[in-house]
């Protein structure tokens, strides 16, 4: 990007994550239980599932946070939710024949709220429904502040083999700002906890464009952090949205950082991050060479779904909990986001599904454009069309949007071959609207692009 002005006017311009496609935004109430029975039901028996496991509860709500969550203090509506968690799962495998999982992923919220008893009873439950493979990869995102020996111990005993540590920042201004006050020593603590019981896949979750953050404090906390040697870091921008969460209140806008101010702290990142030996993967992820993240990046393998950028390849996602969204061939589907609806539901024996959307010819087409480009930095979106409906021009529509990208310095073109050039990658979510179908017509509102 060689002009300011226009690089700015890109910056702020509001677009999905494109974690899917289509996006949750177009999710809609037709797509219901009787739809997801049969959706699941048609699954092949050997499918390969990747299982999502959501626990909507936090000790407290840290201001900047856009989860699905709510705090809670008393261990009671934990249980009670763990109890109907187990209850989901003999559900949904009641209703698939589909039974060999790959991956395994919990997130929130705040997962390891559950404690040890917990997560045991329900690893038992995955374990007794699921045919878990021996190299599966099992995930879960902890907060360094609730990991102790004991919870570790329990982690390892289910089979847990990666751990995302959400860190976000290490200067103490910027922790008071976000509601997040945790010490450097407690990330230590929690990283040399699980290390001890043999997880040696560690992920740490940091984030730029909070309140009141410099320069100087992205490059310290990315330089600290880097001293742990954890397997990959994600840095992400963070998302200022209090018209969709309230606790985003809390944060003045005054104290956020501008537009370039954000694109220079996502380059300071990464900058600190590529000297310490990590390489640049996808949007927003870095990892060591050797993590099966970066060698899927190199060999055209990397994929993207909620959980972000993943080696996760599975036909089927199977997500369990209050909002959890699943793939299943034919569409995507959605439990109630509110815990009561959620719990209803489970209740009376019946799958918690929402909400959804099926997917036609094109929206498959498009959804592996998307793809490629958020993971590859470059697709050709022409062979695509032909593998998918026998003629290159399906997707020509594309071309202005396109071509305006072009013209501001950001992509560069060959044909129907789209490529972003290195110093605008920031920007790849503007090149993958260029395919989005529904967003000219959507009044979803969405965070900034860089």
């Amino acid at each position: 990007m060689t002009q300011a002005s226009p690089a700015l006017v890109l910056a702020e311009r509001a677009v999905p994550r494109y974690t899917s496609y289509p996006t949750a935004p177009q999710f809609t109430p037709p797509v219901d239980e009787a739809v997801a029975r049969r959706w699941l039901g048609g699954l092949d028996r050997d499918a390969s599932l990747s299982l999502y496991l959501h626990v909507p509860y936090c000790r407290v709500i840290c201001h900047y946070c856009g989860c699905n969550t709510k705090a809670t203090r008393k261990d009671e509506p934990v249980i009670a939710y763990a109890d109907l968690l187990s209850r989901e799962i003999e559900l949904v495998a009641a209703a698939t024949p589909a039974r060999r999982v790959r991956h395994i992923h919990w997130g929130g919220g705040t997962p390891s709220i559950l404690g040890p008893e917990l997560l045991r009873k329900l690893g038992a439950e995955l374990a007794s429904r699921f045919e878990i493979a021996s190299d599966a990869e099992h995930a879960i995102e902890l907060d360094p502040r609730l990991v102790d020996d004991r919870l570790a111990e329990a982690l390892a005993e289910i089979g847990v083999g990666r751990v995302s540590f959400g860190v976000q920042d290490l200067n103490p201004h910027v922790q008071e700002a976000i509601g997040r006050v945790q010490p450097f020593d407690v990330v230590v603590k929690a990283t040399e906890a699980v290390r001890r019981v043999g997880i040696g896949a560690i992920n740490f979750d940091l984030m730029y464009g909070l309140p009141h953050q410099s320069l100087k404090d992205v490059e310290h906390t990315a330089r600290v952090a880097a001293s742990l040697a954890p397997s990959r870091l994600a840095v992400f921008g963070y998302a200022h949205v209090p018209w969709f969460k309230a606790n985003q209140k809390l944060i003045s806008t005054e104290a956020l950082p501008g537009a370039a101010e954000r694109m220079q702290q996502a380059a300071v990142s990464r900058g600190v991050l590529e000297s310490e030996g990590y390489e640049a993967i996808g949007l927003d992820h870095m990892a060591r060479p050797d993590d099966p993240l970066a060698v899927a990046a190199r060999t055209g393998m990397l994929r993207r779904n909620f959980q972000g950028y993943t080696t996760d390849a599975a036909d089927a996602l199977l997500g369990f909990g209050a909002s959890a969204i699943g793939f299943l061939g034919r569409g995507f589907v959605q439990n109630a986001t509110d815990t009561a609806g959620w719990s209803r539901a489970v209740e009376a024996g019946r799958l918690p599904i929402v909400r959804g959307i099926p997917m036609s010819a094109d929206d498959h087409l498009r959804s592996r454009v998307i793809e490629r480009l958020m993971c590859d930095f470059e697709v050709d979106f022409g062979a695509e069309a032909e593998d998918c409906f026998g003629r290159p021009d399906v997707l020509d529509g594309a071309f202005p949007a396109l071509s305006d990208l072009v013209a501001r310095g950001v992509v560069v073109m060959d044909g129907r071959v789209v490529r972003m050039l290195p110093e605008a990658r920031d920007f790849v979510r503007l090149a993958a609207a260029a395919f989005d179908a529904y967003l000219p017509q959507s009044e979803a509102r969405h965070s900034v692009a860089v």
